[in-house]
């Protein structure tokens, strides 16, 4: 038959063309997509081998060819898979809105054979990316179990040319003349082949056909041959049964792949059959990225679909407090060209992610509560994600109630490790409240002032040391029906008996000293909104405290780093009336309120608490000379 020319239908120009000017914006993408559709094509003959074995011919042995020529400026792929005949080359190539591998699917279906999902694919879009990089393309086919074969030739315009040509096997070959800019050039060259040896590694390592090329080789007398070497390993380590895959190989295959130079700390290997179907392989590694939590770092799983590489970082599965977990995703549910904008949208995806997320905290909890050493070492390097965790779900009670079982502060029992878990069920009887104290190191928090109090009534207090912490247990809120209570808040108090008598003791005292204590307030320019008279202090001359709602001292150090200096807390001084000092600041209030003395000795002791808390005074020179008078007095 003499050649015949054919115009591509409307849908697939504009399909064309939006395939190679926006789906694929990575030039090299076309050989992975190429080189699935042959690992399709033999999928296909072995399965209609299954129950007509004629149709192979006496070939069996299935295998994809990749030879790039710098001489002819071109690149072929080719493989002995299905092929096709004239009318599916017109149906499958000319018309994108129907694909060969979803024909198959519906003949499957058709005669109620087994349907194999690894089938599914998209070959018509695949087979388009060629164009991304080629001013023309031919294939040329042979369907298995016919004699004739059919040459396709177009340069993507508009138009397409058919005519009957010979071929020696069954199979398909596909040539790409390459554009200038993709021969020799120095970012993309696909005529050389270990650049596109290496390209194959990357994408498609675990297609299940051994993928061939040849490779020049020179003797010792410089005699030069062709080598055929298979390029790709053809067995995914995650498709293996786990019980014969040894730790070893796990560790050396994470360091590979993820360029790791330590065995990770944990690695996670599952399998979901049934109504979505994905395997995945994951691993924490072994200490936490430098730049974990800053915005440049690229959180994200590998994305293998029908074990064919598809995206390097797919943000989607996991949350972003799972950001160190590194792995990947192999799933035959997925369309093979799916964009980042779909998978966003995917409903599969989002199944996938939400039952990988339930995976990784259950695995977490087991580790906890069988191996606490391994998890401790877990949480001093990723600890903080799992807070920044509950913070960033502060609205949501399931995925706060998913987290805080794993969560862990240093206590003052010990100055420890605990879980809430643990700290609860050391609670008394009569203690309601979960006490918590924040300060930079737990140093800082054992000398506070407060502190003495609750030492000397041994109840245990949860150390805030990181600046997450307390974002961390507002958004909880609660534990087991247990309130947070910080012992720097206005509202703190104790609940036994003595602590209530005390309290109403130093009530009582406040009404005869509000002339004090207002004046302090007023010496102190609106420095605190309020002054006041504290039970919460043994040794201690003063202290400050926050306002029970709003930001705390803590939060406004941490914003004021992030150079949002109008996040403020409300500050209030508490006095010890029972400290020699507070005596000294009567007798100075019976002198006058006016008076320098007053005032000065009302700012050393909001300074005081002021450097308690780890906060340095507005003036520090002024008052160092204040302490330099009043020493010398």
């Amino acid at each position: 038959m003499s050649v015949e020319t054919l115009q591509f239908q409307a849908e697939t120009k504009r399909l064309l063309d939006l395939v190679i000017n926006s789906i694929y914006t990575n030039k090299e993408i076309f050989l992975r997509e190429l080189i699935s559709n042959a690992s399709d094509a033999l999928d296909k003959l072995h399965f209609e081998a299954l129950t007509n074995s004629e149709i192979l011919s006496g070939d069996e042995n299935f295998e994809i060819y990749v030879i790039p020529d710098a001489e002819t400026k071109t690149i072929t792929i080719s493989d002995n898979g299905i092929g096709m005949t004239r009318g599916e080359v017109i149906s499958n190539i000319g018309t994108i809105a129907q694909s060969g591998t979803k024909a198959f699917l519906e003949k499957i279906r058709e005669s109620e054979g087994k349907i194999d999902e690894e089938l599914i694919g998209q070959f018509g879009v695949g087979f388009y990316s060629a164009f991304i990089v080629a001013e023309k393309v031919e294939l040329i086919t042979r369907r298995a179990g016919e004699n004739s074969a059919v040459k396709w030739t177009s340069d993507g315009a508009g138009e397409y040319t058919l005519e009957d040509t010979e071929k020696e096997s069954r199979g398909t070959t596909i040539i790409l003349h390459l554009k200038d800019e993709f021969c020799g050039g120095e970012d993309f060259d696909f005529t050389n082949t270990y650049a596109v040896e290496n390209l194959i590694k990357k994408y498609s390592d675990f297609i299940r056909y051994p993928i061939k090329m040849n490779f020049e080789v020179e003797d010792a007398d410089k005699n030069k041959t062709v080598e055929v070497r298979t390029v790709n390993s053809m067995q995914p380590l995650w498709t293996r049964n786990k019980a014969d895959i040894k730790q070893e190989e796990y560790e050396e295959f994470f360091k590979q792949q993820f360029h790791e130079w330590e065995a990770p700390q944990e690695i996670l290997h599952t399998r979901a059959e049934g109504t979505m179907e994905y395997t995945a392989l994951l691993c924490i590694p072994k200490h936490a990225a430098m730049n974990l939590y800053y915005s440049d770092y690229e959180a994200g799983l590998q994305l293998y679909v029908r074990h064919v590489f598809v995206m390097e970082k797919c943000k989607d599965f996991l949350p972003d407090y799972l950001r160190f977990v590194k792995g990947l995703v192999d799933s035959p549910d997925l369309p093979l060209n799916i964009s980042r904008e779909l998978l966003q949208q995917s409903r599969e995806v989002k199944k996938i992610g939400k039952a990988l997320e339930k995976y990784i905290l259950k695995q977490l909890a087991k580790i906890l509560k069988n191996e606490r050493e391994r998890y401790e070492t877990f949480w001093a390097d990723y600890g903080k994600a799992l807070k920044i965790g509950v913070y960033n779900n502060a609205y949501d009670e399931k995925a706060k109630d998913d987290l805080k079982d794993l969560l862990m502060f240093t206590t003052s029992k010990d100055e420890k490790l605990s879980t809430l878990a643990e700290y609860v069920s050391r609670m008394p009887e009569s203690q309601t409240k979960i006490y918590c104290a924040i300060g930079k190191d737990k140093a800082t928090i054992s000398q506070m002032p407060q502190m003495e109090l609750l030492k000397e009534r041994g109840i245990e207090v949860l150390y805030l040391l990181d600046p997450v912490d307390e974002f961390c247990i507002d958004s909880l809120n609660k534990y087991e029906d247990k309130e947070f209570q910080s012992i720097t808040r206005e509202d703190f108090e104790l609940d036994d008996a003595e602590s209530q008598k005390i309290k109403s003791e130093v009530a009582e005292l406040a009404k005869s000293y509000e002339v004090l204590l207002n004046d302090v307030k007023d010496a102190l320019s609106g420095a605190v909104q309020e002054v006041r008279l504290t039970p919460h202090l043994k040794t201690g001359a003063v202290c400050l405290s926050t306002g029970a709602n709003g930001p705390s001292l803590n939060m406004e150090k941490t914003f004021a780093a992030m150079n949002n200096p109008f996040f403020k807390a409300v500050r209030i001084l508490e006095l010890n009336p029972n400290h020699a000092l507070f005596g000294k600041l009567s007798g100075l209030h019976s002198l006058g309120k006016d008076t320098p003395e007053f005032k000065n000795f009302c700012e050393l002791l909001y300074a005081q608490a002021l450097l308690i808390e780890g906060i340095m005074p507005d003036k520090p020179v002024e008052v160092a000379n204040k302490i330099a008078e009043l020493m010398a007095k």
